[in-house]
């Protein structure tokens, strides 16, 4: 134990004088070998410009980022990460997307979707192929009997699909029902600080790991709420720890503290996030943290429990909403009432719900609960629009709303 502690002594000093001590690192897939860099690119929240997404995807290669996730669903993304792995960076990554269940209604629909995957990817194979949130074992059941496995052997006999995996947003019983439907190649679940006890959890990663299936963690900032928006207390703590470290450093370095985490996908959008997130990595370590570290954690969660008023990670899934209700700032500024007050997060809720061509309001909402059966966290976003509504909506928001948009002749 003293051994340890001198090595985190030394390593809290490398820190604080700056030094990089270390190269990009790597944890080997237990299941097929691959050196996979342990800071993976999550490619939803990529730039919209082609130059800025390719400069983005290209620098994290050079700095040794070799996993790269998107999706078909994730707008743009495939077509923009093909467009920056060309020159001979396809060669250097591993690829991953995903197929959403919930178009797959027939077996010709598997290729159909997967071969415009390939087209927008400009590759002709996928590293790492996942059904996207694969909700319960029904699901797939079907599949299976659509004859998705007939199909996985022949596109892996071909070279086309190299691992077969799925990514998941549930909870952890339906996700160890998952874990014994198939022998798979690896899974990718929500994983962490705040959600350590949710969804598969850490019950959830450790059993995947026991039965020897590599393990990818997603969300590892819950949508960037675990570094904006916080509770004030808990900028306070982070400010008062014996480190100088920021929300984001410690909220990554949980996630690589655990040595079962082949990999975290951080969605980076600007190269100043992607060079943070560089950094961190390189002084990352499994199984770092002392059991002091580990309470702050835990002081943390339950500070933030006590201000979450809405459970949404921003994520996006909820959108569009046939009523055009803007989802995603209805939830930020109900949840940030702790950490701006009533009148900054009001003034924020109207500015960015109102002053548009078509208003975005909760007030908008019909119940129609579209949103709700693609929503991850399984949130009843119908009901809390309505809680939304009675925190901002009152006479006051509307007659204001009124008068701005008519001098904005709205």
């Amino acid at each position: 134990m003293l051994d340890k502690e001198r090595l985190l002594r030394t390593q809290r000093s490398k820190e604080l004088k700056g030094e990089r001590y270390r190269k990009v690192q790597y944890r080997v897939n237990q299941k097929n070998g691959d050196n996979l860099s342990m800071l993976g690119f999550g490619c939803m929240r990529l730039p919209s410009r082609e130059a800025e997404a390719t400069s983005l995807i290209r620098h994290a290669v050079d700095n040794g980022v070799n996993y790269f996730d998107t999706a078909y669903m994730y707008r743009g993304s495939e077509q923009l990460l093909g467009k920056a792995l060309t020159d001979g960076y396809r060669k250097r990554v591993k690829l991953a997307t995903k197929i959403p269940p919930c178009f797959v209604k027939k077996y010709e629909d598997l290729d159909k979707i997967f071969n415009k995957q390939l087209k927008r990817l400009n590759t002709d194979y996928i590293d790492y192929y996942m059904i996207h949130v694969l909700t319960d074992v029904k699901v797939w059941e079907r599949l299976k009997e659509l004859g998705i496995l007939k199909w996985y052997k022949e596109k892996q006999d071909k070279g086309q699909i190299l691992n077969l995996g799925f990514s998941y947003h549930g909870g952890r019983e339906m996700f160890l029902k998952l874990i014994d439907a198939y022998d798979w190649d690896f899974t990718m679940i929500q994983y962490n600080f705040y959600d350590e006890r949710n969804q598969a959890g850490k019950s959830g990663l450790e059993y995947a790991t026991q039965k020897g299936i590599p393990v990818i963690a997603m969300v590892p900032l819950r949508g960037g709420t675990l570094v904006n928006g916080l509770p004030k207390s808990v900028y306070r703590m982070w400010e008062n720890a014996y480190v100088k470290r920021s929300p984001t450093e410690w909220a990554l370095r949980w996630v690589w503290n655990h040595p079962q985490v082949n990999l975290l996908l951080s969605g980076m959008s600007t190269l100043e996030m992607l060079n943070d997130n560089l950094r961190i990595a390189d002084l990352a370590e499994p199984e770092a943290f002392t059991e002091h570290d580990l309470a702050l954690f835990n002081k943390a969660r339950d500070l933030i429990a006590e201000s979450t008023r809405v459970a949404c990670t921003s994520c996006g899934y909820c959108l569009p909403c046939p009523e055009g209700v803007d989802i995603l700032s209805c939830f930020t500024s109900l949840n940030e009432i702790q950490v701006d007050g009533k009148m900054r997060s009001w003034i924020k809720y109207l500015t960015n719900t109102s002053l548009t061509a078509k208003p975005k309001s909760a007030s908008a909402c019909t119940r129609c609960r579209i949103c709700e059966a693609n929503c991850p966290q399984g949130i009843v976003i119908s009901e809390q629009l309505s809680e939304v509504k009675r925190e901002f909506e009152g006479p006051f928001y509307r007659s204001v709303s009124w008068l701005v948009r008519k001098y904005m002749k709205l």
